[in-house]
C-alpha cells in the first residue's frame, strides 16, 4: 500500500481502492456459492433425465408427469423462466 511521504498515512485513493476490492471479493464469493447450488441442482435433474431416458419400463410416462408437477409447484426464482408446459 503507497503511504503518503510526510506523514506515513494511506493514501485516500488506495485505501478506497482496497475497500472496494474487498466488496468485490465478497460478490465474487456470493456469486460463486450460487452458482455451485444452482450446478448442483441441475446436475440432480440432468441424473433423473438420464435415469427416465434409460428406463425402457411402463414407468416413464408416470415419472414425466411426476417431474412436471413439482416443476410445476416449485416456486419460480427470479431471472428463470418456466421451460415446461
Amino acid at each position: 500500500m503507497a503511504n503518503c511521504p510526510r506523514c506515513g498515512d494511506k493514501l485516500p485513493f488506495f485505501s478506497f481502492r482496497e475497500k472496494q476490492l474487498e466488496v468485490d471479493a465478497r460478490l465474487a464469493a456470493e456469486k460463486a456459492a450460487q452458482y455451485a447450488s444452482s450446478n448442483a441442482q441441475l446436475e440432480a435433474r440432468v441424473r433423473v433425465l438420464e435415469q427416465i431416458v434409460t428406463d425402457r419400463g411402463a414407468e416413464t410416462a408416470a415419472q414425466i408427469d411426476a417431474l412436471r408437477k413439482t416443476r410445476l409447484e416449485a416456486p419460480v426464482r427470479s431471472g428463470e423462466q418456466e421451460t415446461l408446459s
